[in-house]
């Protein structure tokens, strides 16, 4: 298994650990033989995503829709692993920082 394939993996293990509603179904995704399920499924996010303008279609599913291709394709894995990587410190520093803020701001 390569560093990328392992990479990936321990992320997919995070996903399914912080939301436990969708652990299963995110483990049987990744599991060789879902590939029929997967790619299909990972496509219909990526093009509704870019249909993100429709009310129930948003830009959450292009993420999702490149994080499961990622999977299957090889040029994908380095790119999502290192985006979702990325997204997660962002995150982290914005929550980080709308506590500070919350927690210094006196009482009006």
């Amino acid at each position: 298994m390569t560093k990328e394939r392992t990479r990936l993996e321990r992320l997919f293990l995070r996903l399914e650990a912080r939301f436990p509603r969708f652990a299963m179904v995110i483990y049987v995704l990744r599991q060789p033989w879902a590939m029929l399920i997967r790619i299909p499924l990972g496509i219909l996010l990526c093009v509704g995503g870019l249909a993100s303008f429709l009310p129930f279609l948003g830009l959450w599913m292009l993420p999702l829709g490149l994080l499961l291709l990622a999977i299957d394709l090889p040029f994908l894995r380095r790119p999502m692993s290192s985006t979702i990587l990325r997204g997660e410190r962002q995150f982290k520093l914005w929550r980080r920082s709308r506590r500070d803020r919350k927690t210094s701001t006196p009482p009006g």
